[in-house]
């Protein structure tokens, strides 16, 4: 057993290092000091959190904003999509039915100005005219308020119901166009008719005129839907109602004139002159209904 002092020796022995063993502890601590490299690259972390870092986190604020309005203005679309439910869509069916009708009659296209005054001089177009019961959109070229005699009639005949009904106009859009003129249009709308094809716009034939549906109430929009849906049921009209110009669209058959010649003895309600006498309105009824079946 050792006594205390050979302890202590024992002790500062193995605590000292050797001076061979101090030499390559001193070589481990110099060889441990990080390279420019290292030390540079805690440098540029901290340069990316704090300058690349935020504009990415601003980038992806803006691209999750752009994201929200996306996603809010296609729940609005599907909003409308729900809540315009009218009871003549557009649809390439229909414009298929349009131009055949168009190619039965057998009517040209107008393809220009001079081909649309040469129809006009002819009497085959004839003018859409205002009346207490029908009024014009003002900004319409009044060399285009014109149209087939029939479909004249259809227009004056539906404006005179739905002032009866509502002591309001019916208002024309548009009316006759020309070729040239539609594939103009084509040019800045999108949603127009073709200009030539089986879908070509029926305007293009002067059968065909639009109808304001913008500003209607619900009740004055179901009373001229109904009054189509019959009309439409017979094979004499052919309608549409435009989402993007809020209108009727409405195609009108040559045999239009046929059908309403048929529908009743008394053409208008008789109106009394000024001063004729009550038991007067008989008569000029009677002369009317008359006149109607010596016609037939």
């Amino acid at each position: 057993m050792r006594d205390p002092q050979d302890r202590r020796l024992f002790a500062s022995e193995t605590v000292m290092p050797s001076p061979m063993t101090q030499k390559f502890i001193t070589r481990r601590s110099k060889s441990s000091k990080p390279p420019g490299a290292l030390v540079a690259a805690p440098i540029m972390l901290a340069f990316f959190l704090t300058v690349v870092a935020p504009g990415t986190a601003f980038a992806l604020h803006r691209v999750d904003h752009h994201h929200h309005r996306f996603l809010h203005a296609l729940r609005l679309t599907g909003l409308r999509r729900l809540l315009w439910n009218p009871m003549f869509r557009p649809s390439h069916d229909s414009l298929i039915r349009q131009n055949e009708e168009i190619d039965r009659i057998d009517l040209p296209r107008i393809q220009d100005d001079a081909e649309l005054e040469a129809l006009k001089a002819s009497g085959a177009l004839v003018p859409i005219e205002q009346s207490e019961s029908l009024k014009i959109e003002p900004s319409l070229d009044p060399s285009r308020r014109y149209c087939r005699p029939w479909t004249r009639d259809f227009v004056e005949d539906l404006s005179e119901v739905y002032y009866r009904q509502f002591h309001s106009q019916i208002q024309v859009n548009s009316a006759v166009r020309t070729v040239k003129g539609q594939k103009k249009l084509r040019r800045h709308n999108r949603n127009a008719a073709p200009a030539e094809g089986d879908t070509a716009s029926s305007h293009l034939a002067g059968v065909t005129v639009d109808l304001q549906r913008r500003g209607l109430s619900k009740e004055q929009i179901r009373f001229v839907e109904r009054y189509l849906f019959y009309l439409n049921a017979i094979g004499l009209v052919e309608p549409e109602e435009e989402r993007h110009h809020w209108c009727f669209h409405v195609m009108v058959s040559n045999r239009y004139d046929d059908w309403r010649q048929t529908q009743t003895i008394f053409p208008h309600s008789p109106v009394e002159e000024p001063g004729t006498a009550p038991g007067n309105v008989t008569a000029t009824a009677t002369a009317a209904a008359t006149s109607m079946n010596a016609s037939n």
